[in-house]
């Protein structure tokens, strides 16, 4: 895991190493181990890393093969890196190291273009083809690794934050409408290619650019997920087999490939603890865990740590539990925001970032259960838009999940921000694409595929690598993925006759190896009290953010609107319980953070 950036001029002059070594300081925190760049005519490479894998100096990077005339900068992990090497080297490739990096210029020498398609695990990288000039970028099918880019007719900068980019200066940081819809609709989440500033955008998952001199960039999507039934079916018995195989290798796969202790993320739900199971049942020893809890507030605990210890106690785990007061979170708020490559409105955040400091004292890597909600009906709201049949696909789907419909968006935000219903067109064109076969289909191969990616998933690799700590995500594993899409809805829903309710088939996987009290708990939620209630510190703080001078000059927001949640913060929620307050207010902090200091300086 590690960060990388880089500068191709498009314009015939020749790539500056200062704008790479500019960019490099914001990609510190995702790579503290090692810092290095190259540069050549008109491309400069730059690479912070985080040794995982190789922990010798020779798996550095910018990763030159003279044999090859190739270089390498990547971001990620490939879990099939050891089939691949020792295949290439019964083709007569050479090796100078032991890593993955090296296993992706062989690879991309060989299948040119197609060889994001023979990786198997979580990747950003660009590679530069010396003999021919090219540059090319990749990003995994699943979009766990962050790429981010900025291209005009001068030249192309990327890099794995968009901190880096804003740094190398000369960046366009006006508002992007598109984006800023899809922010206040879509539960924070921006989907690829947008971002919230108008020139910054970034690769979409299963997707990869060439740049080659003197043609225009070539995007190629090398990676389409089906959600359609297999031509045999399955029992249910059978799709529980064949889910607990595809899970446990997944799990193993993430544990082998790490030079180094690999730790686990244990929330005390359903996800996180069946990972436990799963790597005790692999014959892990001495499994080091991690939970965190909160202060309680009169409506909800802070803490699972009732159910994370029951984890705990069956599989003897190596635990730590941390226990995090009220007064170190709004403080620490800030900080948090400093680290987001984008505005997240998930106040989950905040403690994956308190989280990962903790943990990253102790291990180098962790796994996550980060996607089995998406992958398996997990959330409530499944069942809701699945039980409702009125209207279109984008109407049934919009109804339980979109956070303001468009004639709200528009009283919210002044006029030179208005236009049209962008985002229900967007999630029409997802849901109208082929090889899916019933609604519910539609909706999760969407939410994988896409809208997880810029919430969750990109929160969480945020939050981890702000401290050096990698997160692998075991349920995000793109032949899991394809498995479970394939599974009738009835068996991810549970609505059945013997039903069990959301993620059916993960509880019958987890039976008599989790806690059955875990497996039969509630859905809960990240528990995080303090930034949840709006009252207090949290509502002063957010007040005083949308009542700012920088915020009233920024000119995004109408003041009759804010005035009216003012009035009554504790009363605007979106469908899902979201505070509309809170979500104006982190969109102004991200922007006083991370825009206004360029532009104040």
């Amino acid at each position: 895991m590690c960060g990388i950036c880089g500068e191709l001029r498009l314009d015939g002059q020749p790539a500056q190493p200062e704008t790479v070594k500019r960019m490099l300081p914001a990609l510190v925190r995702r790579g503290p181990d090692f810092e290095n760049h190259w540069s050549n005519e008109q491309i400069a490479l730059g690479h912070r890393r985080l040794a995982i894998i190789d922990l010798s100096e020779r798996s550095n990077q910018p990763l030159v093969d003279r044999e090859l005339g190739m270089v390498l900068v990547f971001n990620g992990a490939i879990y099939n890196y050891r089939e691949l090497r020792a295949e290439f080297i019964r083709e007569g490739y050479s090796f100078s190291s032991d890593g993955d990096s090296e296993v992706i210029l062989k690879a991309y020498h060989k299948w040119g273009e197609r060889c994001p398609e023979y990786l198997h695990g979580m990747f950003a990288f660009a590679i530069w083809d010396l003999n021919h000039r090219t540059l090319f970028l990749a990003r995994d099918r699943m979009g766990i690794k962050p790429l981010y880019y900025s291209l005009d007719k001068h030249r192309l900068l990327f890099a794995s934050n968009l901190q880096a980019i804003l740094a190398a200066g000369g960046v366009d940081t006006d508002v992007d409408p598109v984006a800023l819809h899809h922010q206040f609709t879509l539960h924070g989440v921006v989907p690829a290619p947008h971002t919230i500033l108008k020139g910054v955008r970034k690769l979409v998952p299963g997707t990869s650019i060439t740049f080659t001199h003197g043609e225009s960039p070539r995007e190629r999507r090398y990676w389409h997920l089906k959600a359609r039934r297999p031509a045999q079916a399955l029992s249910e018995a059978e799709w529980t087999g064949a889910i607990h195989d595809a899970l446990r290798d997944a799990v193993r796969k993430r544990l082998d490939v790490a030079d180094v202790p690999v730790g686990v993320l244990l929330s005390g739900g359903l996800d996180s603890s069946l990972l436990v199971a799963l790597l005790a049942e692999a014959g892990v020893k001495d499994l080091r865990t991690f939970s965190i809890g909160f202060e309680d507030q009169p409506e909800e605990k802070g803490s699972e740590f009732e159910y994370s210890d029951q984890v705990v106690e069956r599989y003897r785990t190596r635990h730590q539990k941390y226990h995090i007061p009220n007064e170190e979170v709004l403080p620490r708020l800030p900080e948090a925001v400093a680290q987001m490559a984008e505005p997240m409105f998930g106040q989950d955040a905040v403690a994956f970032y308190l989280l990962g400091e903790r943990v990253s004292q102790e291990v180098k890597v962790v796994q996550s259960g980060q996607g089995a909600d998406e992958v398996f009906a997990g959330y409530f709201w499944y069942g809701q838009m699945q039980q409702d049949t009125e209207g279109s696909d984008v109407e049934r789907f919009a109804r339980y999940y979109f956070d303001r419909p468009h004639s709200e968006f528009n009283e919210m935000v002044t006029e030179s921000c208005r236009g049209t219903d962008v985002t229900s067109q967007t999630i029409a064109a997802l849901l109208g694409k082929p090889q899916a076969d019933e609604f519910i289909d539609r909706v999760l191969r969407m939410d994988v595929t896409t809208l997880i990616v810029d919430d969750p998933v990109k929160r969480v690799d945020n939050m981890t690598m702000a401290w050096g700590l990698e997160a692998r995500v075991p349920f995000l594993d793109h032949q899991l993925v394809e498995l479970a899409a394939q599974m009738p809805p009835e068996l991810k829903l549970g609505n059945g006759p013997g039903g069990e309710g959301p993620k059916h088939i993960l509880k019958r996987v987890a039976r008599g190896l989790v806690p059955d009290s875990v497996i039969d708990r509630p859905k809960g939620y990240f528990p995080m009290p303090a930034l949840k209630y709006v009252r207090g510190e949290f509502l002063d703080f957010m007040r005083e953010l949308v009542n700012s001078d920088a915020c009233r000059a920024r000119g995004i927001y109408q003041r009759e609107y804010v005035d009216k949640l003012l009035a009554a913060p504790d009363q605007h929620f979106t469908a899902l319980r979201g505070s509309k307050l809170w979500h104006m207010a982190l969109l102004e902090l991200w922007f006083q953070i991370h825009v206004d200091p360029l532009k104040n300086g």
